[in-house]
């Protein structure tokens, strides 16, 4: 079953606000001066996830354009 447009979107929006507490996070561990980079790895990681994720839900907004 496809998703609708309207989930698609709120979709998109949980995943953007999940990526920039990710993106905070990061950039506060970072400055923290700590060196797990063990943590920083699994946070960068999970940020390319949501961000294949948002990318995989905007196409299917996008119809098809063959030409």
């Amino acid at each position: 079953m496809q998703m609708e447009d309207a989930d698609i979107l709120v979709e998109i929006q949980e995943l953007r606000v999940q990526h920039r507490d990710l993106d905070d996070a990061l950039a506060a561990l970072i400055h923290s001066g700590a060196t797990d980079m063990i943590q920083i790895k699994r946070l960068k990681k999970e940020k390319l996830k949501l961000k294949d994720k948002i990318r995989a839900l905007e196409d299917e907004l996008l119809p098809d354009i063959i030409a």
